[in-house]
C-alpha cells in the first residue's frame, strides 16, 4: 500500500487556563491516504475540531499549544515548518471548511473578492484569472447565475448556498487534502443530502483525501471509508465503516449507534447515553467513559485502558477486550454489540 498521505500520530493539544490544563486532544493517531475518506465522530467538546486546528497550525498560543506528536504530510512534519512554510500550505495544499459559515466568510466583502484572494495568493494567478476562477468554482458547487452571484455579499446567500460558497473557496487550489468541520451543521435534511452528494461528486472531480468531522453518524455511513470515534480528547474506537457499525466493540460507540433514529422504528425510542461528558480540566481516574458506561468495573474506574486491536484493523480502549473481562462481561458485551448493529442498520 501507499505511503499515506497524511498522518497523525500521538498527537496532544493542550489549553492552559486558570482553571487547569484542558487536555482537548489527548494521543490521536491515524493515517490518512490519496482520495481516502476519514471520518471523526463524537459529541461536542471531544477534541474533533481542536485536532482540525491543530493540523492546520491554527491553535492560539496561548493558551493553547501542541505538547506532543507529529503531523505528517507527505513525509514532512508539520510541526516543524515554519509559520511561512505552513502558509503555503494551509489553504493550499490542506484546506478546510469551518463549522459556521456566516462566522467563516468576512461581511464587508464579497464573495468573489473572497476566493479570488485565496487564488491570487496561492496560485499566483492575475486578479480577471482569479475572478474567472471564482465564478468556475461556484459553477462547480452549483450556485445558480454563479456570474452574477460572485458580487453578492455573504448575507444575501441562505444557508446552504453559504456552505457551497466555503466549499467553492476551499476547493479553488485543488488542495489534495479537506477537512471539513461540521458541513451540515443548522441545515435541514434535504440541504444536508444535498451538500454531502455534492462533497462526493467534487472528492471524485479533485481525487482529495476528506477527513468528515461531525457528530452525525448518518453522514458517516453516507461517505467515510474509516472511522475514529473520539470521547473526552481521545480516541476509543477505530474500524473501517463496516466494522463501525457492523461489528462495534466500544460502549461509547453503541451509545452513538443506539441514537440514530429509524424512520420504519416511530414507535422505538432512541437510547441516551446516560450522563453527561467529563470536565476536560478534571478527568476522572481509569477509563474517561466509565462514569456512564453500564459494563464499568472495578478496574475500569482504577486504571485508563489501552487500545486493544479486536480485528483486522480494529482497535478498541476498552477493559472488555483484555484478558480481565470475565465471559460474562464478554457475553454482555458481545450482544450489546449486536443490539447496537442491528439497530444502526448497515452501513
Amino acid at each position: 500500500m501507499a505511503e499515506p498521505l497524511l498522518q497523525v500520530r500521538n498527537l496532544k493539544t493542550y489549553f492552559y487556563t486558570d482553571e487547569g490544563v484542558v487536555k482537548a486532544v489527548d494521543g490521536l493517531t491515524y493515517d490518512l491516504h490519496k482520495g481516502g475518506t476519514l471520518g471523526i465522530v463524537g459529541e461536542s467538546g471531544c477534541g474533533k475540531s481542536v485536532h482540525a486546528l491543530s493540523v492546520m497550525r491554527l491553535i492560539p498560543q496561548p493558551p493553547g499549544k501542541i505538547v506532543a506528536g507529529e503531523i505528517l504530510f507527505e513525509g514532512k512534519n508539520l510541526l516543524h515548518l515554519s509559520d511561512e512554510e505552513m502558509r503555503r500550505i494551509r489553504g493550499n495544499r490542506i484546506a478546510m471548511i469551518f463549522q459556521e459559515p456566516m462566522t467563516s466568510l468576512n461581511p464587508v466583502l464579497t464573495i468573489g473578492e473572497q476566493i479570488a484572494e485565496a487564488v491570487m495568493l496561492h496560485q499566483k494567478l492575475d486578479k480577471k484569472a482569479a475572478w474567472d476562477r471564482a465564478v468556475e468554482m461556484l459553477e462547480r458547487v452549483k450556485i445558480p447565475e454563479a456570474r452574477a452571484r460572485v458580487r453578492d455579499y455573504p448575507h444575501q446567500f441562505s444557508g446552504g448556498m453559504r456552505q457551497r460558497v466555503m466549499i467553492a473557496m476551499a476547493l479553488s487550489c485543488n488542495p489534495s487534502i479537506l477537512i471539513a468541520d461540521e458541513p451540515t451543521t443548522a441545515l435541514d435534511v434535504t440541504i444536508q443530502a444535498q451538500i454531502i452528494e455534492l462533497m462526493r461528486e467534487l472528492q471524485k472531480e479533485f481525487h482529495m483525501a476528506v477527513i468528515l468531522i461531525t457528530h452525525n453518524l448518518g453522514v458517516v455511513a453516507d461517505m467515510c471509508e474509516n472511522v475514529v470515534v473520539m470521547y473526552a480528547g481521545r480516541p476509543v474506537e477505530h474500524a473501517d465503516i463496516y466494522r463501525t457499525f457492523q461489528d462495534p466493540k466500544h460502549p461509547y460507540t453503541w451509545g452513538l449507534l443506539h441514537s440514530i433514529p429509524k424512520l420504519y422504528e416511530r414507535k422505538e425510542r432512541l437510547i441516551p447515553i446516560e450522563g453527561q461528558p467529563p470536565s476536560l480540566i478534571d478527568l476522572p481516574p481509569g477509563c474517561t467513559f466509565a462514569p456512564r458506561c453500564p459494563f464499568a468495573w472495578d478496574l475500569c474506574v482504577q486504571e485508563d485502558p489501552p487500545l486493544y486491536p479486536v480485528g483486522a484493523n480494529h482497535t478498541a480502549r476498552c477493559y472488555l477486550h483484555s484478558e480481565y473481562a470475565t465471559d460474562e462481561k464478554r457475553r454482555a458485551a458481545t450482544q450489546a454489540g449486536l443490539a447496537a448493529s442491528t439497530r444502526s442498520g448497515p452501513a
